[in-house]
């Protein structure tokens, strides 16, 4: 079921950045990108039928008129900052940004690093960008800001950064995430911009918050749940009642820059700005694209759960403070959810105590269940063979082909090889195979054995399924199972207290 119009948030987005490019005197928008760019899941998960690749298609449409610049903070370059639904470091999105831009066909100008500061891993960064072709720029921190407009805008403060050469009339902002520099960019460019004689103008993309939906809709505490490690707080936008009369959406971060925004492209353009408030800066026609509110409510009440959840596990990983646990907590709260409420997390704690009780072999033993499209819950245990994600895919592919328990998909003999290999050979502690060592197993097996082949090919439906885990999953399973398209939460609960295998 789908709450959501895909195609025509593709036709009125696009309208409203036409308009936005030819409105004016002006030669040239700057359009900052809030969110992702590409694979928006967050997006597709709270609002059934949204399309998680739509702003690069949208881009794609305009490509004869767009050339994208992605920023990213030395900072997070430094210190090896992931990316929590790929699992991977700003430096490494970055490199996979520029690839799928690619993809589609548009035209990468160049990266920018923000804020740049003399460290080895920003340095060696660079280098590899250059010795691939790709132009790179050194912005550093504004003198003067965030109290000084005279200095901020004056060849001491925006006129320290080189200006990066740009030739169509509109330039898409990106980063790998928030806190990138895309604003302190975009304004950059203004500057220089007007130096040269260019009119230029700023704007925003927007997804979330959804300015035109209620304050707690779900939708947009869901956006909360999503930010916790951010802080950021919706709020209502009293710039734009207070010019309006009207009540529209935003959040802490663009209410308390828009003061200082608004003044800083005053003195940049020498004219009163022309916008009266932060939601004027964004373009976001998402909330005149939802066609059924109750899927919405409903599918952003689970990704409220499941950002709980998830805040749960970076918090004994040390990766979140206990204010963003208790913020996601908080949000459940409002909503009165629980945990239990995401449908696969019973039946794997359930089916867990229950076998604890049955022997005390059981003790450590971690269990996982998935929902599969028509609500049929599958579940699968860890054991000295595989560990829980990989029995769960095996049984849930096995239901799927219509497979019987007792039917092998996978030899033991080929357990056997791998777990001797493993463990025997490449010296590895654990002698269960992994999700990924499973699955390659399964595909082998395809050649010879008529029900993997079946089996592997009912994988691709597991892609959108959810699935529950009684403890942390691993960096590889969590990775594979993200492949397979499969969204995974966990218990907060480690499978032993070894602090390294």
């Amino acid at each position: 079921m789908e709450g959501f119009n895909a195609e025509k948030y593709l036709k009125e987005q696009t309208r409203y950045i036409l308009e936005r490019i030819n409105g004016g005197k002006s030669q040239r928008l700057y359009l900052e990108f809030g969110g992702k760019l590409v694979h928006d899941k967050h997006a597709a998960r709270v609002l059934p039928g949204f399309d998680e690749n739509a702003k690069i298609k949208l881009l794609q449409r305009m490509k004869e008129q767009a050339e994208i610049i992605i920023c990213v903070y030395a900072g997070d370059i430094a210190t090896n900052k992931t990316r929590q639904d790929f699992g991977i470091t700003y430096d490494l999105e970055v490199l996979r940004l520029i690839d799928t831009f690619r993809k589609y066909d548009l035209s990468i100008n160049s990266v920018v690093i923000t804020r740049y500061q003399d460290d080895p891993a920003v340095n060696f960064f660079i280098n590899k960008l250059e010795r691939r072709g790709i132009r790179t720029y050194k912005h550093f921190f504004t003198k003067g800001y965030p109290t000084d407009i005279d200095t901020i805008v004056s060849e001491d403060g925006y006129g320290k950064n080189p200006y990066i050469e740009v030739t169509k009339p509109l330039v898409v902002i990106n980063g790998p995430g928030p806190g990138s520099g895309k604003l302190a960019t975009c304004l950059s460019q203004l500057y220089h911009e007007y130096r040269r004689g260019t009119k230029a103008r700023y704007a925003k993309f927007e997804t979330f918050p959804v300015w035109n939906l209620p304050l707690k809709h779900p939708v947009n505490l869901a956006y909360e749940a999503a930010t916790v490690d951010l802080r950021d707080v919706n709020m209502i936008d009293s710039f734009h009642f207070d010019a309006y009369g009207e009540v529209a959406i935003n959040y802490n971060r663009d209410m308390e820059a828009f003061p200082l925004v608004k003044r800083i492209i005053e003195k940049i353009t020498g004219e009163e700005a022309e916008y009266r408030s932060p939601t004027d800066m964004g373009v976001n026609r998402v909330g005149f694209s939802i066609e059924d509110d109750e899927i919405c409510r409903e599918a952003s009440c689970q990704e409220i759960i499941r950002r709980y959840l998830i805040s749960q596990c970076l918090y004994k990983k040390g990766l979140l403070n206990e204010e963003g646990v208790e913020k996601a907590k908080l949000l459940a709260d409002q909503l009165g959810l629980k945990v239990e409420d995401r449908a696969v997390v019973r039946p794997a704690r359930e089916y867990a105590e229950y076998k604890r009780s049955l022997d005390r072999r059981y003790e450590n033993v971690v269990v996982m269940a998935l929902q599969l499209p028509d609500g049929t819950i599958v579940t699968g245990r860890s054991s000295r063979r595989m560990v829980a994600a990989a029995a769960l895919v095996l049984n849930a592919v096995k239901l799927l082909s219509g497979i019987g328990d007792e039917m092998h998909v996978i030899s033991p003999v080929i357990f056997e090889t791998l777990q001797h290999l493993k463990t025997d050979i490449l010296g590895h502690e654990k002698t269960s195979l992994n999700c990924e060592e499973v699955l390659s197993a399964l595909t082998i097996s395809a050649a010879t054995n008529p029900a993997a082949k079946v089996a592997c090919e009912n994988l691709m439906k597991l892609k959108g399924c959810k699935a529950h885990c009684t403890a942390i999953l691993s960096d590889r399973d969590d990775q594979t199972l993200r492949d397979l398209g499969i969204d995974a939460t966990s218990d907060p609960e480690y499978l032993t207290n070894n602090l390294y295998v």
